[in-house]
């Protein structure tokens, strides 16, 4: 039993049971990745895939069982070669963040101020997307940290720390009717808006409030950033609605800006890290920096509601236990 063949099963799940694709992720040939199932399947005593011919279609049942410990397996291989760096480079490596791009462009730059002026010489990869992209990067252990208002806590892969709170604005041009006197969710909804795609942002509430109030907004145009939407909206084509950590009256002094939280409620930001994940002393220097409320002690605790390795045991003792058993029932046979 290798990691290959581990990384080969892992890879041919995540890919649709596409063998070429999972070759191509994992730099090698379809016959390659094919032989190491083979192999670990011949090793294991047991099919894990189901197939048609030569074409996987599927997980079989024991396949299916033994998928989660192979992914722990893989996850604590990371988590050695992390601890090793830990104590070869104390305050050297790489730090991946994932973030919406409100977060990327709104939240972060103070804090990856800060850090950088504390470790110079932590490489920072920044990398943007969707909240559920966010999620998946983290899920692939393709970043360290993600980043988002939506989804995070979806996903209990992951261990979602509540950051900060924040409320959106609604944005017009000058002398715009909504800028004076009360606003409410009726006179809003009598505007064409500029705001968020589904999914982004806060736009849960947003729609929520108008489906509370029985209306329907008049959604002219929606984007993943604040920063189209600004401009759709400097361009007169409809009031916007965006996050308040989004405006910034000395740059954006074609619009004006007055607070709708009393309309859409309270957002949460999340920072979250993958359950089971090994940090490095840095990782938790950059959380903090974010969000000063989780320091370490605080992310050690929240990481401590994974099971425990007494409680579950060792994913790669699990997987040997297996690889035994089956080995004794071919024996006996």
């Amino acid at each position: 039993m290798n990691f290959q063949q581990l990384r080969s099963v892992r890879e041919a799940v995540r890919c649709g049971f596409n063998l070429t694709e999972a070759a191509h992720a994992l730099h090698t040939s379809q016959p390659g990745v094919s032989r190491q199932i083979r192999e670990l399947e011949d090793e294991l005593g047991i099919a894990l895939f189901a197939r048609v011919g030569k074409r996987l279609t599927g997980l079989t049942a024991p396949g299916d069982h033994l998928l989660p410990i192979i992914e722990r397996v893989l996850l604590e291989s990371h988590n050695l070669r992390q601890a090793g760096q830990e104590f070869l480079a104390q305050e050297q490596g790489l730090l991946s963040i994932a973030a919406t791009h409100s977060q990327a462009r709104y939240a972060l730059p103070m804090a990856v101020q800060e850090f950088r002026g504390r470790f110079p010489n932590v490489q920072l990869h920044l990398r943007q997307g969707s909240p559920k992209q966010v999620a998946q990067m983290l899920l692939d252990g393709e970043a360290d940290v993600g980043i988002a208002t939506e989804a995070l806590s979806d996903y209990p892969q992951l261990v979602a720390m509540p950051s900060f709170r924040w409320t959106h604005s609604l944005i017009a041009l000058p002398g715009h009717p909504l800028l004076e006197g009360e606003l409410t969710i009726e006179r809003l909804a009598a505007h064409p808006l500029v705001t968020y795609d589904s999914g982004f942002t806060g736009r849960t509430r947003i729609d929520l409030a108008f489906a509370e109030a029985g209306l329907k907004p008049d959604l002219a145009i929606t984007a993943m950033d604040a920063d189209v939407i600004k401009t759709y909206v400097e361009l007169g084509l409809g009031v916007g609605i965006v996050a308040g950590i989004a405006f910034e009256a000395e740059r954006d002094t074609r619009l004006r800006a007055v607070d709708a939280g009393h309309l859409f409620g309270i957002n949460m930001t999340k920072l979250a890290v993958r359950r089971g994940a090994y940090l490095r002393s840095f990782v938790y220097d950059f959380i903090e920096s974010f969000a000063p409320t989780l320091d370490r002690a605080a992310v050690e605790e929240a990481l401590g509601n994974a099971p425990s390795e007494e409680g579950e045991g060792s994913a790669l003792a699990e997987l040997l236990v297996h690889a035994a058993d089956a080995r004794q029932l071919r024996a006996a046979h």
